[in-house]
């Protein structure tokens, strides 16, 4: 099923972006010809994987890696993650490929897992961010892996936003962003996890984690006992001269259009000062959103006709917090709220990676109560 998206602006350069739907439970493949012949000739198109959608354009050619980084007003020297269909390609795409990445790909691969390896000369600086590493993911999304497919190449694809903001966790997202940027969209629901995916580098005798994802530290020892999380994201996030190796360790990512402020602590000190900040956000006719989990949200009674509070998920299910992260920020956005507050999660398995989105798209400011 196809759709045409309104062109927004009356600028002559923007496009008219198709949408395709597809079922994920009855999926119609042959639909997927004509993302992956835009993608062939060097066009865009934004797809579904099991992490975030994807904005995707030939790995191969340089051309195609510059048209992202412009749809995305993304900066050139933040790298681009390569999706391939089968593990074959990576032989294509990198070199001195270490016994250690093939270990981590029989368990991890197809899966939310990246790996950043040596390039070969035909990954074009362009879609490597000027770095002799390449990142290297195969989706578990069949959609995706059918896609890459039938475009018979790699497909460099970073999350299909405006750079900065939340990841697109639906189409909806994606169209809000860049429709009217990209030639094609592809809608088959809600990505299964909502977060990007891990990023391993082996491309040196190190095993390191430079972002976490659904797939935990824990997860990864089991396979590579001398793995272990990098903490220099921090540094790169305030010394613009750096290069980042991987997306995401950059820049303010994540964000949605108002501040946010992490509050950490003792649930219920934690919602007392939230509680707090608003009453002091009303003297000063601001209006405040709040995230926090199902089982705090009794705590914040007093205040619940004065700020925009959202339940993100459940001390239950770590994974329902993942799922839901961007969504929410994007849902502050529409709420226009001119502060968010957050109550800071556990971080342990995935949540390591929810308070990774969260401290960026906080720009790191935290209050411990």
């Amino acid at each position: 099923m196809e759709d045409k998206l309104n062109i927004y602006g009356s600028q002559a350069d923007l496009l008219s972006t198709q949408l395709i739907k597809i079922d994920r439970k009855n999926p119609d493949f042959s639909v997927l010809k004509i993302p992956a012949a835009i993608i062939s000739k060097g066009g865009l198109a934004a797809f579904p994987t099991e992490t975030v959608y994807g904005l995707g354009g030939d790995a191969l050619n340089p051309e195609s890696a510059k048209k992202i980084y412009t749809a995305k007003s993304r900066p050139c020297d933040n790298p681009l993650i390569v999706h391939i269909a089968d593990i074959s390609q990576l032989k294509l795409l990198a070199e001195d490929i270490p016994e250690r990445a093939y270990l981590l790909a029989e368990k991890f691969w197809p899966g939310p897992m990246t790996l950043i390896l040596k390039k070969s000369s035909i990954v074009p600086y362009e879609t490597s961010g000027g770095l002799d590493t390449v990142a290297v993911r195969l989706p578990a999304d069949d959609i995706a892996r059918q896609l890459i497919r039938l475009s018979k190449t790699a497909i460099a694809a970073p999350s299909a936003n405006t750079s900065g903001k939340p990841s697109p966790t639906l189409a909806s997202h994606v169209v809000e962003d860049l429709g009217g940027r990209i030639d094609v969209i592809i809608d088959a629901g809600p990505a299964e996890i909502g977060l990007e995916s891990t990023i391993i580098d082996v491309s040196t005798s190190e095993t390191v984690i430079l972002r976490p994802g659904a797939l935990s530290l824990y997860d990864i020892k089991k396979i590579i006992p001398d793995a272990y999380r990098a903490v220099y994201d921090k540094k790169l996030f305030k010394d613009k001269k750096l290069k980042p190796k991987a997306p995401g360790m950059k820049y303010r990512h994540y964000a949605p259009c108002a501040d946010i402020l992490i509050v950490k602590g003792n649930c219920r000190a934690v919602a007392e000062k939230i509680s707090g900040l608003v009453k002091d956000d009303i003297t000063k006719r601001r209006r405040a959103g709040i995230i926090t989990l199902e089982e705090n949200l009794q705590l914040y009674d007093q205040i619940r006709h004065s700020a925009c509070i959202i339940v993100v998920g459940s001390k239950k299910d770590k994974k329902s917090t993942a799922h839901n992260l961007f969504k929410v920020l994007r849902q502050f956005d529409k709420a226009g709220v001119d502060i968010i507050y957050s109550e800071a999660f556990e971080r342990d398995g995935i949540g390591e990676a929810v308070m990774n989105r969260l401290l960026k798209a906080a720009s790191y400011k935290v209050i411990d109560v």
